[in-house]
């Protein structure tokens, strides 16, 4: 071979090398770029929508799914406790068994990547759209297999054994770190939420949710309502049985109210006996029809005691509505009126005989009651 042949396949070879440097370069800043925004997601809704939708605009991927391992509803929980609904998340599937959905979780501990085979791959992807190549990342908690981002492309050459997974295995380690750091997270902030006698909501994340769930009917013309309960002659409980009794009550009181709601529901520990429900999307009728249910419910059969004693209880019941077209005022002040009439109804309903269901509508905001009117007392 002469010189100048030499210098011509040198040539080509160092214009090849310099496209595929020039890629793995922009590949890099891909990878880096979606770590970024991984590790800047402040919530698990983020992350989540990090994982997948994001993944899929930035690798220009045909296909992608994000199993999640929840046999416990945890991260499906955590979500519905910031009024995120499980379908949002139109990637990600929550499953019970990685090992069911497909027998190579068994043994996966790094990318796996090759030629998509039908139907052994099927259930990877919610519809599998002509797949010719597929990347599997695992991904690891504690050591542990809790999911997987699965990437599907319909070019037979885009994911291949012979193609190395450093980038991909690096992403994967990523995802593994922010899942856990973020359900942690997820965790605390709800811990601190939460009422831990009844596990409901405690009132200061219903002043949370309140403003949000305003903000939302004012967006979309919806109507909000709200449920007030209280558990009639509680205080009896409390004076001839003692407290633990009475703590026995409430905690029974919460499950069979929890029974009767929907996910997108804010059910709170408003304070001693009295339990306050935020209904997005509900109108006063809707609301009301709840409110007997609920009644219902907690009449349906007797509360055991520990001590051997059984228990009839009963429960008062006020509902208020905030109608969409009040949606212009100030979200606080439209929040504390809604409260407001709820607590009221329920003052009637104490008032009339207990065991029942009076409602109140907000017509404008000029009736607010005083604002001490939510702290007075009821009758027990």
């Amino acid at each position: 071979m002469d010189l100048k042949e030499e210098n011509r396949i040198l040539r080509l070879r160092l214009k090849e090398l310099t496209r595929k440097a020039v890629e793995n370069q922009e590949t890099l800043g891909r990878f880096y770029a979606r770590e970024l925004e991984l590790l800047s997601a402040e919530t698990l809704g983020e992350l989540l929508s990090g994982m997948s939708e994001g993944l899929l605009a930035s690798f220009e991927v045909d296909d992608i799914q994000l199993l999640m391992l929840d046999p416990d509803h945890e991260i499906r929980h955590l979500l519905s406790n910031n009024g995120i609904p499980v379908n949002a998340f139109p990637y990600v599937r929550f499953v019970d068994d990685l090992g069911v959905i497909n027998q190579r979780f068994l043994r996966l501990k790094s990318p796996w990547l090759g030629p998509f085979l039908t139907p052994e791959y099927n259930n990877l992807f919610d519809q599998p759209r002509n797949l010719k190549s597929i990347a599997i990342l695992p991904l690891i908690c504690s050591n542990q297999l809790v999911g997987s981002i699965n990437l599907g492309s319909q070019d037979a050459n885009r994911f291949t054994r012979q193609h190395a997974t450093d980038f991909l295995a690096r992403l994967a380690t990523i995802c593994g770190v922010c899942l856990e750091n973020v359900t942690n997270r997820e965790r605390l902030l709800i811990s601190g939420l939460t009422d831990p006698l009844t596990e409901l909501h405690n009132r200061r994340y219903l002043d949370r949710r309140l403003e949000e769930e305003l903000s939302r009917a004012s967006r979309y013309r919806q109507p909000l309502s709200c449920l007030f309960i209280d558990a009639d002659h509680f205080k009896r409980i409390n004076d001839n049985y003692g407290h633990p009794a009475g703590d026995q009550v409430l905690r029974e009181l919460a499950k069979r109210i929890r029974s009767q709601l929907r996910a997108s529901d804010v059910a709170t520990r408003y304070g001693g006996e009295e339990f306050a429900i935020l209904l997005p999307q509900t109108n006063l009728s809707e609301a009301l029809l709840l409110a007997e249910r609920i009644r219902l419910e907690v009449n349906s059969h007797p509360i055991y005691l520990d001590q051997g004693v059984s228990l009839q209880l009963s429960v008062s019941i006020g509902v208020s509505e905030t109608l969409p077209m009040l949606g212009k005022s100030h979200h606080k002040e439209l929040g504390n009126h809604l409260l407001a009439c709820a607590d009221q109804a329920l003052y009637i309903a104490k008032s009339n005989g207990r065991n029942r269901i009076e409602h109140e509508v907000p017509e404008g905001l000029e009736k607010h009651p005083d604002k001490g009117s939510l702290d007075k007392k009821k009758g027990a």
